[in-house]
C-alpha cells in the first residue's frame, strides 16, 4: 500500500516537472518567434530606410564632389582634358550602380511615380557629363548649363531622399508601436503562462500534500501497530506482565549496565505456593484468576521505571530491580508476600495456611566485571528452594554469589 501510494506520489511529481519544462518550451518559442519579429522590422528600418539613403547621398557626392570637381579642375588646368574624361566616365558608372542597386529595394506605389522621374533625369544627366566627357568646353554657356544640371538632380536627389528619411521616420514610429505590442504580448503570455502553472502547481501540491497527509497517518497507524505487536510479542497475555522472552533480552541488558557502573543488581525468582493443587481444586478459571490477582500485587509493589517484572511460566514469576540494596530488596519481597496473603484468596488444599501465599528466593549484589551472568538464576533459585524447605510463605535472601564450579555446571546443564 505505502508503495503504491508512494508511486502515485512521484507520478504527480513527474507530471509536474513536465508540466513547467512544457511550459517553459513555449516560452522559449514564443520568446523566440515574437524576436524574429523584431528583428525583421529592425532590417526593414535599416536596410529599407537607410540604406537607400546612403546610396542616394552618395549619387550626390558624385555629382557634387567628382564630376563638379573634375570640371573646376579642368577649368583651372590642374588636370588634362583626357584625364578629366576618364574621371566623369568613371563617375557616371558609379552613379549608374548606385542608382540601379537603390532601384532593387522595395518600393511603395505612390512612390514608384517619383522614382521613374528621377530615374530620368539621372539618366538625362548622366548623358549630358558623358557629351562633356567627349569634348569637355569651358565657355560661360556649358558652365552655366552644367551648373544648372547640377541644381536640378541635387533637387530631384534631394526631394527623393528627403522622401526616404520620412518614411523611416515612419517605420520607426510604426516598429516602435508593434515592439510595444510585441512586449505587451510576450507580458500576457508570460503572465497566463505562470498563472497556468501556478494553479496547476497548487492543486498538485495539495493532492501531493494530501497523498503526504495519508501516507503519515498510515506510517503513524503502521509503528503504532507494529509498537503492539511488539509489546504483543513481549508481553504475558494473560498477567500482561513481561514474558520470558523479554526477561532474557532485559536479564543481559541490566546486568551489563550493573557490571559496567558497579551498581546493585537484584534478581527475585517467585513461586505461588501449591499451585497445582488449587487448579486441581478450584479450576483452571480461578487459576488464571489467582495468576491475575499476583501479578496486580507485584504491579503495585514493584512500580519504579527500573523495576521490571516476568511471568517466567506456569506459576512461576521473576523480577529485575536495579540501584537496590540488600536491605530495600529485602523488605520489597517482604511486602510482596504480605500483600498476596492480605488478598484473601481462598486456598484450602494448601499446607502454608488458608489463604492463597507465595514463596521468593532473592539475590542481591554489587555487580563487576567477574559477575558470572548465570549466577545471579543459580542464587535465586537456590534461595526459592530453600524458601520452600523452610515452610513456603517466605522470602529467602542473599548477598553471595560464589557457587562452586559443580553447581554452576549441574544447573547449566540442567537448563539445557
Amino acid at each position: 500500500m505505502e508503495f503504491i501510494e508512494a508511486l502515485k506520489l512521484k507520478s504527480k511529481l513527474l507530471f509536474l516537472f513536465i508540466l513547467i519544462t512544457l511550459g517553459l518550451v513555449i516560452i522559449v518559442i514564443l520568446g523566440y518567434i515574437n524576436t524574429a519579429s523584431v528583428k525583421k522590422n529592425l532590417d526593414t528600418i535599416y536596410f529599407g530606410s537607410l540604406v537607400p539613403i546612403v546610396e542616394l547621398n552618395n549619387i550626390l557626392q558624385v555629382y557634387h564632389g567628382k564630376i563638379s570637381n573634375t570640371i573646376y579642375k579642368v577649368k583651372s588646368s590642374q588636370i588634362s582634358r583626357g584625364q578629366a574624361s576618364i574621371e566623369i566616365k568613371d563617375a557616371i558608372t558609379k552613379v549608374a550602380l548606385e542608382w540601379k542597386e537603390y532601384e532593387t529595394h522595395f518600393k511603395r506605389d505612390d512612390e514608384l511615380q517619383y522614382v521613374e522621374y528621377a530615374a530620368i533625369e539621372i539618366q538625362a544627366t548622366n548623358d549630358f557629363f558623358n557629351k562633356m566627357a567627349f569634348d569637355i568646353s569651358l565657355d560661360s554657356l556649358v558652365m552655366e548649363s552644367f551648373e544648372a544640371r547640377v541644381e536640378h538632380i541635387h533637387n530631384v536627389l534631394k526631394k527623393l531622399i528627403n522622401y526616404e528619411i520620412e518614411l523611416a521616420k515612419y517605420e520607426r514610429k510604426r516598429f516602435l508601436t508593434l515592439y510595444d505590442k510585441i512586449i505587451l504580448n510576450i507580458g500576457i503570455i508570460l503572465a497566463l503562462t505562470v498563472f497556468g502553472v501556478l494553479i496547476i502547481s497548487y492543486y498538485v501540491f495539495k493532492s501531493i500534500q494530501k497523498d503526504q497527509t495519508r501516507l503519515e497517518i498510515a506510517t503513524k497507524k503502521l509503528q503504532n501497530a507494529n509498537k503492539k505487536l511488539e509489546n504483543v510479542s513481549y508481553t504475558d497475555v494473560l498477567t500482561s506482565l513481561h514474558n520470558r522472552r523479554y526477561f532474557n533480552f532485559v536479564y543481559d541488558r541490566e546486568l551489563k549496565r550493573a557490571k559496567r557502573t558497579k551498581s546493585y543488581i537484584t534478581f527475585m525468582m517467585m513461586d505461588i505456593d501449591y499451585f497445582k493443587q488449587y487448579n486441581d481444586t478450584y479450576g483452571h478459571i480461578e487459576g488464571d484468576f489467582a495468576l491475575k490477582s499476583v501479578a496486580k500485587v507485584l504491579k503495585e509493589t514493584l512500580q519504579r521505571p527500573s523495576d521490571f517484572v516476568f511471568r517466567l511460566g506456569g506459576e512461576e514469576f521473576g523480577a529485575i530491580l536495579t540501584d537496590v540494596d540488600e536491605s530495600n530488596s529485602a523488605s520489597l519481597a517482604e511486602e510482596i508476600c504480605q500483600s498476596i496473603k492480605r488478598r484473601e484468596i481462598k486456598h484450602e488444599t494448601s499446607k502454608a495456611g488458608e489463604f492463597l501465599t507465595i514463596s521468593i528466593g532473592v539475590v542481591c549484589c554489587k555487580a563487576d566485571e567477574n559477575l558470572d551472568n548465570d549466577i545471579l538464576m543459580i542464587r535465586a533459585d537456590e534461595m526459592l528452594y530453600k524458601a520452600k524447605e523452610n515452610g513456603r510463605d517466605r522470602c529467602e535472601i542473599t548477598t553471595s554469589v560464589v557457587v562452586a564450579k559443580v553447581h554452576l555446571c549441574h544447573y547449566l546443564l540442567l537448563k539445557t
